[in-house]
């Protein structure tokens, strides 16, 4: 990028050992792909083991009952005049209806029973989702691409990288193969509360236009505004901004049109006052820099400024500063389209002393000193700022951190809980223990205890 091109000229010394660490490319770095395995390998390992564990307890009997259940902190006792089998059988009963898993003692006087397998699977499944969304972020980002764009409102974007202002792919993408769509921008439309406490603030936003897929296809009408995409194929056009874009026509001192057509200026706070730069290298005498704010409903401070009072062109106006000299195209060193590289450049002065301002509004022209020629502001046109992305398997990551938030869910609601019932005759009558297990602190075993006893008795 331009910020990474500027800082290797700017420290020389520095650079070398940024780039050997990876610093200007950390995402295809080796160290952040270190960690990124490492993370996988981790989750497998966490994963495997586990997995086999649980096969193996859902294979196995729930566990034989201690043999002093009178120990156990939730315990319960009484005796019946029924016969230990008819006990035992209804506790099979009343535990099954509970959806424990039930197994009968090898001596053949005591039940046993055992729930909440889906902690630990759900512990499982969320590790697992955990691993799948690691795997689609992998795929995304090494086959996937994202590119910025600002489209004027009567013009047009071909999916190339030449059209993108940002351009960002993954190690494995190919940048040359792109889908060959192409759109034209139509009408960009923003509006804003005009009353009450959100006054000002953005209201929708939306662009109108046609695309056409492929060459020698027909062109489709698309209406895009925010979170709703227009796609084509696996890309994706995202609205995630718009702007003004004032029509600006320069002439040079001998009149000649050396400069004409909109210019996109960035909004810098909520009232959309825009800044950006008009160059000029072909005018004559000298090359030409304009640099300067947009207006989108003009104003005057108290100290006699001109400002905006409200985000939409309602009294839009046009100020900007002049500047003469070299603009520093011809240095080999890549520039932003919206600063000027000042070192070889002459604030163009009055005839006080004072640099001139322009402040112009559509349709009027300002001479400038010097001979150096004139602006004329026309009108002005709104930009839609698209963003354009394709990131394959983009569904992955988001289904498995659906799964994961429900097995999470699931894993905290589960309680895992273990219950005896033991039933022996003695002096012609049947004792019945009960007991019942928590492998968690946050559930009360008696109040479970209570309830089996009473169905129980």
């Amino acid at each position: 990028s331009i910020a990474v091109a500027r800082f290797r000229l700017e420290h020389p010394d520095l650079t070398p050992w940024l780039d050997r660490l990876g610093m200007f490319s950390v995402y295809t770095s080796p160290w952040f792909s270190a960690i990124y395995l490492l993370l996988l390998v981790s989750l497998v390992g966490c994963v495997v083991p586990r997995s086999l564990t649980y096969a193996r307890a859902l294979r196995a009997r729930p566990p034989r009952a201690p043999s002093r259940l009178h120990r156990l902190p939730a315990y319960a006792t009484y005796d019946t005049n029924r016969a230990h089998t008819e006990v035992l059988a209804d506790a099979e009963r009343v535990l099954r209806r509970r959806r424990f898993r039930v197994d009968r003692g090898p001596e053949g006087d005591e039940v046993c029973a055992e729930r909440g397998y889906l902690r630990e699977a759900g512990n499982l499944v969320f590790h697992l989702s955990l691993l799948v969304v690691l795997v689609g972020v992998a795929v995304g980002s090494l086959w996937g691409y994202r590119g910025n764009v600002i489209v004027v409102e009567g013009s047009g974007f071909s999916n190339t990288l030449t059209q993108y202002d940002e351009f960002t792919a993954g190690p494995l993408a190919d940048g040359a193969s792109l889908p060959p769509f192409t759109l034209a921008l139509d009408q960009m439309t923003a509006t804003f509360q005009t009353g009450g406490s959100q006054a000002g603030q953005p209201k929708s936003f939306a662009a109108a236009g046609s695309l056409t897929p492929a060459p020698g296809l027909a062109a489709d009408p698309f209406d895009i505004s925010v979170n709703h995409p227009v796609s084509v194929g696996s890309t994706s056009v995202f609205l995630v901004g718009s702007g003004y874009a004032p029509v600006v026509t320069v002439r040079d001192g001998a009149g000649q049109v050396v400069s004409s057509g909109p210019v996109p200026f960035l909004p810098t706070d909520a009232s959309y006052v825009s800044e950006g730069v008009i160059k000029v290298p072909d005018a004559a005498p000298t090359q030409l820099g304009l640099e300067g704010f947009f207006l989108p409903t003009a104003a005057r401070d108290d100290e006699g400024l001109p400002v905006s009072v409200f985000p939409e062109g309602l009294n839009p106006a046009l100020s900007l500063f002049v500047w003469r000299g070299d603009l520093g195209l011809d240095d080999g060193v890549p520039q932003s389209v919206y600063s000027l590289d000042k070192d070889g450049l002459q604030l163009v002065e009055d005839a006080d002393g004072g640099p001139v301002r322009l402040l112009l509004q559509p349709g009027e022209t300002a001479a400038l000193p010097d001979g150096l020629g004139s602006v004329s502001f026309d009108r002005v046109a709104e930009f839609a700022r698209l963003q354009v992305s394709s990131a394959p398997l983009a569904w992955l990551p988001l289904t498995g951190l659906v799964v994961a938030v429900v097995a999470l869910v699931a894993s905290l609601y589960a309680r895992p809980r273990r219950v005896w019932v033991r039933a022996r005759e003695a002096d012609g009558r049947t004792v019945v223990e009960v007991a019942v297990l928590d492998r968690t602190t946050r559930a009360d075993p008696k109040q479970g205890l209570d309830d089996i006893v009473a169905e129980l008795a």
